[in-house]
């Protein structure tokens, strides 16, 4: 049998059965991603297996890192398939990092390849893969309908011209492909040489002389209605953690001039500024009726030769141990008072959060929408089996399952789709073995609908996006 089979982590009758019957054939809604709108825009046809695989993959670099593999080979100038070698070589090392499971998941899903990938079986496997990748179903359009994916949302800065969004919803793909807003760098006060020439370009973005702050408002303002009238209906901030130290407009206006001379703002200002922000933005969200997503606890650039010499978003990442109780709670509440919170999804990064965000979501349910604050799924380094797992127990234990809008890729790769796959899978498994043990009821017509949501209509549902 080989290792990827059809009842892979599938571990008794009743999951298997739930699985093939509920989950296996629901369409992808990936709400959170990085991929390209330009690739798919342009129907990209990747050249080889480096191309749709390692390129950007700051999973893969960490563990050849640590496999001793030098960095010409993950981020440097080695040849794309040198580079396919490297990780070869380091994924007989990997057994038992989820990085095993996915290599193999996605070479059989994509290419039909049963056969475990190391130095041996690399050089049949980069040509097999490579003839492929030369066909139609393999472009990235070509892989949306494959993976029968409805709609996926990119990630934006306010700044972009969303273009390419414009060129796929005028080709009328079956994939609905929007935007998301990550309004990130208008926090960065403290960082004076970075954030005014990302506001020269807001302003120009937005049509608007950015004189004062109010100016600088209403330019974010004008691209969240540019946004919304893409077709966005979510934002996303990747924060350490959420900020709560509230202050007056006049004060962020202080802080905000004091920025724009290049004086940075101090620790403290920053965390007020930011504040101030993120309610506007939380208002912005609110009045517009969009989902805010908070992803939260990411400890950022750790290496700072490494950030230096490579850049960010190259695998110098971590968990943080922020306390996030009280500033999560503030941030809620003060947007409840203003009768300003939106829709949320929360996502924690250290699993010893799992219950502070569930338990959290729970306190700002109004019972206007189920779900209204959603306690979001494994992200980043809890995205493999053990995370998912944790995280549909703590859910399950301090909330409703059956109300969860379920899992994304939060990937820059097209070879991801299959985490829906796997995630299925893992959800699947543990309903499964509930019932067998008795703790669930035995009854398909209860927990069979439950699992079809899950996988793909609550989000459709609670998301609000236009899905052909």
């Amino acid at each position: 049998m080989p290792f990827i089979h059809e009842d892979f982590l599938l571990q008794n009758a009743t999951a298997r059965h739930l699985y093939h019957k509920f989950a296996a054939g629901q369409p992808i809604l990936d709400f959170h991603s990085h991929l390209s709108a330009a690739d798919i825009a342009a129907n990209r046809q990747f050249r080889n297996l480096f191309e749709i695989w390692l390129e950007g993959d700051h999973y893969k670099w960490r563990a050849m890192r640590a496999n001793g593999i030098a960095e010409t080979f993950c981020t440097g100038e080695a040849s794309p398939y040198d580079k396919f070698l490297a990780w070869a070589s380091t994924v007989p090392h990997c057994l038992r990092n989820p990085l095993y499971h996915w290599t193999h998941l996605e070479l059989q899903r994509y290419f039909g390849v049963d056969e475990l990938l190391d130095e041996g079986s690399a050089p049949d496997i980069w040509q097999h893969a490579n003839e492929l990748l030369e066909t139609p179903e393999l472009s990235t359009q070509g892989i949306l309908a494959k993976f029968c994916v409805r709609a996926l949302c990119t990630t934006n800065d306010p700044i972009d011209d969303l273009q390419p969004h414009s060129q796929i919803a005028a080709a009328h793909l079956p994939t609905r492909v929007y935007p998301t807003f990550r309004p990130d760098r208008a926090l960065d006060v403290h960082l004076p040489a970075v954030f005014n020439p990302w506001v020269e370009r807001l302003a120009a973005a937005a049509n608007v002389y950015i004189r004062s702050f109010p100016d600088f408002l209403d330019a974010l303002r004008k691209r969240h209605d540019f946004f919304h009238q893409a077709g966005c209906r979510l934002s996303d901030h990747g924060l350490v953690h959420c900020y709560a130290n509230f202050c007056s407009e006049s004060r962020a206006r202080a802080i905000f001039d004091q920025a724009r001379t290049g004086q940075a703002a101090t620790h403290e200002e920053h965390a007020e500024f930011a504040s101030h922000l993120m309610l506007y933005f939380g208002h912005l969200d609110a009045q517009s009726g969009w989902t805010k997503q908070l992803h939260l606890g990411a400890l950022r650039n750790v290496n700072s030769r490494a950030l230096q010499s490579l850049g960010p978003d190259t695998g110098f990442d971590s968990i943080v141990d922020f306390p996030q109780a009280a500033s999560l709670g503030a941030y809620l509440n003060q947007l409840n008072r203003e009768n300003a919170l939106p829709k949320m999804i929360l996502y924690n990064l250290n699993p010893g959060d799992n219950y502070i965000f569930a338990t959290m979501a729970g306190n700002f349910q109004d019972g206007s929408i189920p779900g209204k604050i959603q306690f979001g799924s494994g992200w980043w380094f809890l995205d493999q089996k053990e995370g998912i797992e944790w995280q549909l127990n703590a859910l399950s234990n301090v909330g409703l399952l059956p109300r969860f809008v379920g899992m994304l890729t939060d990937s820059r790769s097209f070879m991801s789709f299959p985490r829906h796959e796997y995630f299925r899978r893992v959800l699947c498994n543990l309903l499964g073995r509930d019932i067998e043990r008795g703790e669930l009821p035995d009854r398909e017509d209860l927990v069979g609908p439950m699992i079809e949501n899950i996988c793909y209509h609550n989000a459709a549902r609670f998301l609000g996006l236009t899905i052909s």
